[in-house]
């Protein structure tokens, strides 16, 4: 098998810089499968219903977090909104929120009172540059068929706002999350150190015809064309610090991936997290783009872990380790509520997996 030399191999834990962690029953459900997904750290987006937007939702919203795993460290953040002021972004520093999470309004899911129009938070950004707080953007455009913008030209489209913030505030720490085309590789490539850019685990597998069909796939922003999916794969593996794991695992009802009016838009990756990213890798060697040499323990301590950590300025709090495993593990089918009243369904349910365990 392609990557038989991994079998066996011991790896720094790893960080997910992108995950949606929910409230309620949901966040009791999946808050404990981050470790099972090898991930010891983890970046929590704040759109829950009401967004998260001062310091003191923040703080008790992590220790809930806290409570229900305690051998996680979560890193917060806000919800970019017009309640957000450079006063809000000096007290989130003080506190240790980690970034300010912009969603363009009604992309995604829980995005409603997302932004409008960037210029009115240009202050803020400015205040966000001199505290060294990152600023973590959803990078699409809403849809506007008569502009020519829809799920599959959106990332793309959004690319020269994300120049334009790089050049009007340099200095300030901007992550482009979840890169899903070739060209949002370039756009954070072609940008100074302080622009980033993180790949989910699902992107690097999917393409726009699996989605189409499978809603269980169905994610904002989509998957897109496979030479897009192939560039993701080269940028996990060029040891390039400017890139780095993100999973966006977002659970949602299995009720609301299956029909309605809608299907939510999600793909719950949290317990498979590691796994999946070696899975999409093994596929890629098989199929010739990947050279089994190019996927070695220090590309993957760079992606899945160090390159994040090391722009957050994380120190090694948690120095602990994985070690991985080709047992014929098979993805769950879904997880449950002890009460049976709420199912998840994560990705690739049924098929093999990789192992880990922490050691």
């Amino acid at each position: 098998m392609p990557l038989d030399a991994l079998n066996g191999a011991k790896l720094p834990a790893s960080a997910d810089f992108h995950v949606h962690l929910r409230d309620g029953k949901m966040m009791e459900l999946v808050v404990p499968t981050i470790r099972k997904g090898g991930v010891n750290t983890v970046f929590v987006m704040p759109n829950l219903v009401p967004p998260v937007t001062t310091v003191k939702h923040a703080l008790e919203y992590k220790a809930k977090l806290e409570s229900l795993e305690p051998n996680v460290t979560f890193l917060m953040s806000l919800y970019l909104h017009p309640s957000i002021t450079p006063e809000t972004v000096a007290e989130a520093a003080k506190a240790g929120i980690a970034g300010i999470k912009s969603y363009p309004a009604g992309v995604t899911t829980n995005s409603s009172s997302g932004v409008l129009s960037y210029e009115s938070f240009y202050p803020v950004f400015a205040e966000m540059e001199s505290q060294n707080v990152v600023l973590n953007l959803h990078g699409e455009c809403p849809s506007d068929h008569d502009a020519g913008i829809t799920v599959l030209t959106a990332e793309e489209r959004f690319l020269p706002t994300l120049l334009d913030l790089h050049r009007r505030f340099p200095k300030l720490r901007i992550v482009l999350e979840h890169c899903t085309t070739a060209a949002a590789i370039d756009a954070v490539k072609s940008c100074g150190p302080n622009v980033v850019g993180t790949i989910t685990a699902h992107h690097l597998r999917i393409v726009v015809d699996d989605w189409a069909g499978d809603p269980f796939c169905f994610c904002k922003p989509v998957a897109k064309t496979p030479a897009d999916r192939d560039a993701l794969l080269r940028a996990v593996v060029s040891s390039d610090p400017k890139f780095f794991f993100g999973s966006d695992s977002a659970p949602h009802p299995a009720t609301a991936k299956r029909g309605g009016d809608k299907v939510a838009a999600g793909v719950f990756t949290q317990p498979y997290a590691t796994q999946l990213v070696l899975d999409a890798l093994e596929a890629a060697v098989g199929r010739g783009l990947l050279r089994a040499d190019e996927v070695s323990n220090e590309r993957l301590q760079g992606f899945l872990g160090d390159n994040g950590r090391r722009f957050y300025g994380l120190d090694a709090e948690r120095n602990e380790f994985i070690v991985l495993k080709k047992a014929g593990e098979i993805v769950q089918s879904s997880l449950q509520t002890p009460d049976g009243e709420l199912e998840v369904t994560p990705f690739r349910k049924g098929e093999k997996t990789w192992s880990l365990a922490f050691v």
